[in-house]
C-alpha cells in the first residue's frame, strides 16, 4: 500500500525556519519524483517545489525560491523541504505527493501527482 506521511509541521514566528518532512512506504521512492504542495484556506493548492528521482533537478515556485530547499534521502525513503525566512504568507497546509514519473519537468499540476500524503499544518505568526 502506497502511502506518504507528512511531518513536521508547526507554529513558528515569521523570519524562523522549519523543516518538513515527507515518509514514504509502499512503493520504490527512487522511480519517481517528489514534490510539496501547499493550500491556504479558501485557496488554491499550489504547487511548492518538485525534486526528481535522483535528486538531480528541482523546480520552485517564485514565493519560495531563495528561502526554500527540496531534497530527498533515497535510502531513508524520506523527501524534506526546508523552510527558511518564513513568512505569514506561507501559512498553509503542506502536502508531499508522488509524481507519475521520474522527472519533474516543471509541472504545477496536481493532475501529475498520484499519491498524497494527508498534510501538515504550517502557521506562521508576526
Amino acid at each position: 500500500q502506497v502511502q506518504l506521511v507528512e511531518s513536521g509541521g508547526d507554529l513558528v514566528q515569521s523570519g524562523r525556519s522549519l523543516k518538513l518532512s515527507c515518509a514514504a512506504s509502499g512503493f520504490t521512492l527512487d522511480n519517481y519524483a517528489v514534490a510539496w504542495f501547499r493550500q491556504a484556506p479558501g485557496q488554491e493548492r499550489e504547487a511548492v517545489a518538485c525534486i526528481s528521482r535522483l535528486g538531480d533537478s528541482s523546480f520552485y515556485d517564485d514565493s519560495v525560491k531563495g528561502r526554500f530547499t527540496i531534497s530527498r534521502h533515497n535510502i531513508k525513503h524520506e523527501g524534506y523541504l526546508y523552510m527558511t525566512k518564513l513568512q505569514i504568507e506561507d501559512t498553509a497546509l503542506y502536502y508531499c505527493a508522488r509524481r507519475r514519473s521520474a522527472g519533474c519537468s516543471g509541472s504545477r499540476s496536481a493532475a501529475d501527482y498520484d499519491y498524497w500524503g494527508q498534510g501538515t499544518q504550517v502557521t506562521v505568526s508576526s
